[in-house]
């Protein structure tokens, strides 16, 4: 009988600087690598301007279900101002695509106020306007997220995911992920709806990562930019979720830097802070395929 080879673990970096010759381009994931929802990690945002100084063209690539302006505004709050990267791609605005090639038809939203400038986004594509409707007069739903999620869960959402799939109604998820931290706590996003609408038997289409039309749309802008098309071996991907930035990294082709202390921080980091070397023995046990590189956090 031939014996399963060991997991193999991602070679580990002190700082990105040991690696970043042999990249042209970077699409670097925004919420647990730049920020943790509350709090930004200034380290992460001298990267990005290391980076820039290097000459090197950087995309930040995020699963927040708004336009770009939106993200952007949020990250000069946080003290990462636009000359960090050349641009923002972002699940909302491939939602808004998606919502704009549903109409006529109008959409149901399931998600808080705070995400309808998705919509203003799709409208400016359109050329007119598109709100979202009472379920009894749309054709689709859009979900962006829980609208209380600092103390809801998806078991609260049991009733309405019902009432779309007894309409039959496709879903457009605007954000794949399933859970993130916003500062301390653990906090449910669309992906967790998404998840269960799918398990009840309804179509769902996904806007961000690890799906590929948000990377196709995050390297356009930067192969515009640079007036040439990037080799995948020249693209480095950075984000912390396996199951999407890492997931989505690898369906490109495209080498990834893992963030540990995102949102594995719990199964992998101690009381400490240090990484805990059996723990991520197991989590590399259980997934089957490793990124390319690993760093606690974000550094030069």
């Amino acid at each position: 009988m031939t014996e399963c080879a060991a997991p193999q673990t991602p070679k580990t970096l002190v700082g990105l600087s040991e690696i970043i010759d042999r990249y042209d381009a970077v699409l670097c994931d925004i919420w647990g690598v730049l920020h943790d929802g509350a709090r930004a990690f200034p380290a992460a945002a001298q990267v990005l301007r290391a980076l820039r100084d290097a000459g090197k063209a950087v995309a930040l690539v995020t699963n927040a279900p708004r336009p770009d302006y939106e993200v952007a505004a949020q990250l000069e709050f946080l003290g990462v101002e636009a000359a960090c990267y050349n641009a923002i791609a972002t699940s909302g605005d491939v939602c808004a695509r998606l919502i704009v090639a549903k109409a006529p038809q109008k959409p149901f939203q399931i998600g808080p106020e705070r995400d309808f400038p998705v919509y203003d986004a799709a409208s400016a594509m359109a050329g007119f306007d598109i709100k979202p409707v009472a379920l009894d007069e749309a054709g689709f739903v859009v979900c962006t997220g829980l609208v209380e999620d600092t103390i809801e869960t998806p078991a609260d959402y049991e009733a309405i995911l019902q009432a779309c799939r007894s309409k039959n109604l496709p879903m457009i998820c605007a954000n794949p992920d399933l859970i993130v931290y916003r500062g301390d706590q653990l906090v449910y996003c669309a992906g967790a709806l998404a998840e269960r609408y799918e398990q009840l038997g309804g179509l769902v289409e996904q806007a961000g990562k690890p799906y590929k039309p948000i990377y196709h749309a995050a390297l356009a802008v930067l192969e515009q930019a640079g007036g040439a098309p990037l080799a995948p071996s020249r693209v480095l991907a950075i984000g912390d979720a396996m199951h999407t930035d890492i997931a989505g990294a690898q369906g490109m082709g495209l080498d990834c830097v893992w963030i540990t202390t995102g949102i594995h921080r719990e199964e992998l980091h101690g009381v400490g802070g240090e990484i805990d070397a059996d723990a991520l023995k197991q989590f590399f046990e259980d997934h089957a395929q490793p990124p390319t590189w690993r760093m606690d956090r974000l550094v030069w």
